[in-house]
């Protein structure tokens, strides 16, 4: 017999800073109380999932002072939902809480010689900031503890209730959120979430089921554009043609603003659309999205930054800590569809852009195309193994390495390659300053780092983007 672990609570807890990755800390008899749920300022009961010596960590599980600082979600799923973990945070106090993350992760972490880091630019528009949602149709509806046991306290079965339209629950992998409004991405986002889930269940069609790997309506992904256009992708577990048809067309009929429909047939065990071929229902197949002057063609597969206006910001801030003069070679490593490289172009003698995945690529081909350049090359392969001395003697030493890796960081094969490359200026674009100061201390051998400048992407969530320029050192 397994011997249960006593549950540890700590009561009255005052919370007192910001920690990292949306937990908050306090202090208990000089350990350090890493805690989910809950805010500085708040007094909280704590529930301890891990002990250590020095430091433990916990989740609220009650609250019996709210920090002054709080305010009232917005969003009726708020702590539920688990998207927009700080929402009951004025977005000042988020914007507070991103900025000492950033110096937080610098400092502790690279323990480098660091300028002073410029002040975040925060977004202009906290809601409907999103162009591209996913949803999920699920068999299984997440219910939080406290009602499941009172609906089975009234003699109701939770799992013969219909299944649910919206997210995944944190933490459950088969689990979905039942979605009222979100208020990520301007409408008709909701309604026709409603609409395909409500022709769905009315014509007693099964939503997916992952544990059995069986259901008809499975996933559905909604892209908007500054431009006005307007993607839906509807995802399916298998073929039922006269259904299918029916279902696309009432979208169409119904949400006249959908400017490409299409459909993709999944019948694998997991989600991803990489290895699939999404069908052209109605429409060109792609919408176009603008930043300043560039267009840039978005496909059912394509990455594009989820937050056209920052994305802006953001990418401005990259082109001019790249102080282009128009003579420069530029590589932009980890390019996607090419968004940076073409965006900085107009200053560059010549942009080489790298990439893993070969769709992504056609993309940034097409892309430069679509802005007639001419002086833009993009090729598809891991950075670590194309980016060789033959490579930079075919293509050009670079001037300027433009670099925004995944939430890993850099391989440490090619910040060693940087390293032996020695281009005057890397401007290193991440989406955690986590491992970004980890690669930056790796990099000070040879490089300072002259600017810092983190700009917030995603409010009410805990993400931050931070852009640094480096410069070699004499």
């Amino acid at each position: 017999m397994r011997k249960q672990k006593k549950r540890i609570i700590l009561e009255n807890i005052t919370v007192e800073d910001y920690a990292a990755e949306g937990r908050s800390l306090a202090r208990v008899d000089g350990k350090v109380v890493f805690i989910e749920g809950a805010v500085p300022g708040d007094v909280v009961n704590v529930q301890l999932t891990k002990n250590k010596s020095d430091w433990a960590e916990g989740h609220t599980i009650q609250i019996h002072q709210f920090s002054p600082d709080r305010v009232q979600p917005f969003c009726t799923h708020f702590g539920v939902c688990g998207g927009c973990q700080w929402q009951m945070l004025p977005y000042e106090q988020q914007l507070k809480y991103k900025q000492k993350q950033v110096t937080d992760n610098l400092t502790r972490i690279g323990r480098i010689t660091l300028p002073e880091i410029m002040p975040i630019m925060g977004a202009g528009e906290t809601r409907y900031y999103r162009n591209k949602m996913e949803y999920t149709f699920a068999t299984r509806k997440y219910i939080p503890s406290d009602v499941f046991r009172q609906m089975k306290a009234d003699g109701i079965n939770p799992d013969e209730l219909p299944g649910a339209a919206g997210f995944h629950a944190r933490g459950f992998f088969d689990k979905v959120v039942e979605i009222e409004t979100c208020h990520l991405q301007a409408e008709p986002t909701n309604h026709i979430r409603k609409f395909a889930a409500d022709y769905t269940l009315e014509n007693g069609l099964p939503f997916y089921d992952i544990k059995q790997h069986q259901g008809w309506l499975r996933n559905m992904f909604v892209r908007n554009t500054s431009t006005g256009e307007l993607m839906v992708n509807v995802i399916l577990g298998y073929e039922d043609k006269a259904h299918r048809e029916k279902l696309l067309n009432g979208m169409l009929q119904t949400f006249p603003e959908i400017t490409t429909l299409l459909y993709t047939l999944n019948t694998k065990k997991n989600d991803s659309l990489f290895d699939l071929d999404p069908q052209v229902y109605s429409g060109k197949g792609y919408i176009i999205e603008k930043l300043e002057d560039f267009q840039f063609k978005i496909s059912p597969k394509s990455f594009f930054q989820t937050n056209t206006k920052q994305a802006e910001k953001l990418y401005q801030v990259t082109r001019e800590f790249a102080a282009l003069n128009g003579t420069q070679t530029v590589y932009d490593l980890y390019c996607g569809t090419g968004s940076i490289g073409i965006f900085v172009s107009k200053g560059a003698a010549r942009v080489v852009g790298v990439e893993v995945v070969a769709d992504a690529i056609e993309d940034a081909k097409e892309n430069a195309k679509l802005n007639g350049l001419t002086h833009t090359r993009f090729f598809a392969g891991d950075v670590i193994d194309i980016c060789d001395d033959v490579f930079f003697t075919t293509h050009g030493k670079p001037d300027v390495v433009i670099t925004d890796p995944p939430r890993a960081g850099m391989h440490d094969k090619l910040v060693r390659k940087l390293l032996d490359i020695a281009a005057p200026t890397v401007v290193y674009v991440s989406c955690n300053p986590a491992t970004q100061a980890r690669d930056l201390a790796l990099l000070d051998e040879k490089y300072q780092v002259t600017k810092i400048q983190p700009v917030d992407m995603f409010p009410h969530t805990l993400h931050i983007e931070n852009v640094v320029q480096l410069k070699l050192r004499d």
